[in-house]
């Protein structure tokens, strides 16, 4: 009588225990220090998570245009995660499209919450575009306000 009922349960057990998240992949970029790389949160949808590793091979392969548009893809998903504007500026650095990158990492603070290392990480970012264009002043602020978060940590 109880056989009927075991098979199903083990069932679902394997199947609940298959589906369990992996942790989600960041955007990679050489150079960078593993110890700052933002990871999405875990309640990041499967579907995005998807997206990121294939966003994450095509900026490796060195096609940022493909991961441009996957990574758009992301943030239309989920429009309120904050870790997915963040790549999206660190891809607009890598592209030199300073300006978008200054205001996708502005758009991904104001959605951090209190998440110190992405917050401080988006200010690195808008230091570096500042810097590269040519705002020296702008950069050493943008900068100051990523170590003050960092010693927040």
């Amino acid at each position: 009588m109880y056989r009927h009922y075991l098979i199903p349960l083990l069932l679902g057990i394997l199947l609940v225990s298959c589906a369990a998240p992996t942790p989600p992949p960041a955007i990679e970029v050489p150079g960078e220090d593993p110890d700052r790389t933002v990871l999405p949160p875990a309640t990041t949808s499967p579907a995005v998570v998807n997206l990121l590793n294939q966003a994450r091979e095509a900026t490796r392969a060195g096609e940022l245009q493909r991961a441009e548009v996957l990574l758009e893809r992301t943030v239309r998903i989920e429009p309120r995660n904050a870790a997915l504007w963040h790549y999206m500026a660190k891809l607009r650095l890598h592209q030199a499209r300073l300006q978008d990158a200054i205001g996708l990492a502005a758009k991904s603070n104001s959605l951090a919450g209190s998440n110190n290392k992405l917050k401080a990480d988006n200010w690195r970012i808008i230091a570096h575009a500042r810097q590269q264009t040519g705002d020296t002043r702008g950069a050493r602020e943008a900068q100051a306000r990523a170590d003050s978060l960092s010693d927040a940590r």
